[in-house]
């Protein structure tokens, strides 16, 4: 697996890389990955400490004669999500990631690659080490479960950080420098479950959407992916009436913030009318894949008979109706783009997990949106479609939009760094995702901030994968910018 990074540059940044891939890092078991970065601290003789939760600051003192420059905050989060395809073999708490180099991409064999975040922790974590370069003071902040609620964001202590000038690692785009985003709130909706024993003369049958592509709800969200939920719940709303289907199980979708890729249901109905089924199967497979073609033409509705655990009852009438009309009315994708920022979406709402939680059937959603009263009104239409359906409404804690500042001096030295280096002007975005930097912005008024990374495509799927050409370039841009703020006479 090693071979896969050997000649990339910077080495010492692609070799801690490779270190962390062999590291189990999913969300909320982050203990080893700290135990790592608390390991290379101290045998570079760098000060560290850790808040209640669990985040990690690093200090770097500043080279002899700068130690009045302002201190610069790298940051990034230590944890990845983990996602495999259902055919591979991986146990994410032990295995290391299989890398494979493919031309000018890295990705994972069946996995996700844990590019995001692992490529800004990599290269702090160079930059921890760098004996070198001559700069002023350094922070470097590690935080948690960025994944699954920004927790450790939310949670980040603060006393933690002295610098003022904050350079988040966690963008997904060459020649993109972000200074906003999104802020960001769940919705989850719960139906009892209820169940009666299957008439004589039903038999099983499971019904599977999978070859979709998923990806980030935030960053993936507006290219109109299919949702495998939506799609199973669609077909089996029109077919399960015409065969007298019932449902005995349902579930989908892993992430808050993916896509669902996969979904699956086991359904009851009578013998003679499996034939009929089948035929509805292939005619959707048929519409599924004439309208996915552009953009997920990989996907696939199939049917089996057996090879499958087989309930010993299904859902009640009631709950087989209230749930497929729910899901069929649960809104999905992007709700409006923004009139201030061309092509940036401004509001979605994403139906992302569907599951069975003791005695509840469960179903998980989450909205953006960079407008506060519209990340409120779109919230407030999912649990709308809840009460309609009878179900138990729960609300997930939010996190705050990171305002956009065109009028940032960072942004300006960022701005003429990229140019001096590259010939050209660096975009400047927003992005509709959640960024720490709304929530650190929020609990230290004044940090100055701005985003950036190389192309990472499909994060949060097995898909994921980081462009090689591009790591170099944001290093190179990182550099120069780290040298041209410490360089300056007076602070920023």
């Amino acid at each position: 697996m090693k071979e896969a990074i050997e000649g990339l540059k910077p080495k010492s940044m692609w070799e801690h890389f490779y270190e962390l891939s062999r590291i189990p890092r999913c969300s909320r078991e982050e203990e080893e990955v700290r135990d790592y970065i608390i390991k290379v601290a101290e045998r570079n003789n760098l000060k560290h400490k850790m808040d209640q939760v669990g985040n990690l600051v690093v200090k770097k003192p500043a080279a002899k004669g700068l130690e009045n420059k302002p201190v610069i905050v790298f940051q990034g989060h230590l944890d990845m999500v983990c996602e495999k395809n259902k055919d591979t073999k991986h146990d994410f708490k032990k295995d290391p990631i299989k890398l494979k180099r493919e031309g000018d991409w890295l990705k994972a064999d069946g996995t996700t690659l844990g590019s995001d975040n692992g490529i800004g922790v990599a290269a702090a974590l160079a930059w921890m080490e760098d004996k070198e370069t001559k700069t002023g003071p350094l922070e470097f902040l590690f935080t948690i479960d960025e994944e699954t609620g920004l927790t450790g964001a939310r949670e980040l202590s603060s006393d933690m950080l002295d610098g003022k000038i904050l350079l988040n690692m966690d963008s997904e785009e060459d020649g993109a420098l972000y200074i906003g985003c999104a802020g960001g709130k769940d919705a989850e909706l719960f139906l009892s479950y209820e169940s009666e024993k299957i008439p004589s003369g039903f038999e099983p049958v499971l019904i599977k959407i999978t070859g979709l592509m998923g990806g980030h709800s935030g960053l993936n969200i507006h290219e109109g992916r299919g949702n495998a939920i939506k799609l199973l719940n669609r077909f089996l709303w029109k077919a399960l009436p015409q065969v007298s289907g019932r449902l005995a199980s349902i579930e989908g979708g892993s992430k808050h913030n993916a896509i669902p890729r996969e979904a699956e249901a086991i359904i009851f109905l009578p013998k003679d009318k499996k034939s009929d089924l089948k035929k509805l199967v292939q005619e959707y497979n048929g519409i599924f894949k004439d309208e996915y073609k552009p953009i997920d033409p990989k996907v696939e509705l199939s049917m089996s008979e057996s090879g499958f655990d087989v309930p010993e009852q299904m859902y009640t009438s009631q709950l087989h109706n209230r749930l497929l009309n729910l899901l069929y009315s649960l809104p999905h994708g992007v709700m409006a783009m923004s009139h201030a920022i061309e092509g940036l979406v401004e509001t979605s709402t994403n139906l992302a997990v569907l599951s069975r939680k003791n005695d509840d059937l469960a179903i998980l959603t989450s909205q953006r949106s960079s407008v506060g009263s519209e990340l409120t009104e779109i919230h407030d239409m999912i649990l709308a479609c809840g009460y309609l359906a009878g179900a138990q409404v729960k609300s997930g804690g939010g996190y705050p939009a990171w305002k956009p500042n065109p009028d940032s001096s960072l942004l300006k030295r960022a701005k003429k760094v990229y140019k001096n280096l590259f010939g050209k002007e660096p975009e400047v975005k927003a992005i509709h995702a959640g960024l720490e930097c709304g929530i650190i912005g929020d609990k230290f008024p004044g940090m100055d901030m701005i985003s950036f990374g190389p192309t990472i495509m499909g994060a949060h799927s097995p898909d994921e994968r980081v462009q090689i050409s591009t790591v170099e370039k944001f290093w190179k841009f990182l550099d120069g910018l780290v040298k041209d703020i410490s360089s300056q006479t007076v602070n920023v």
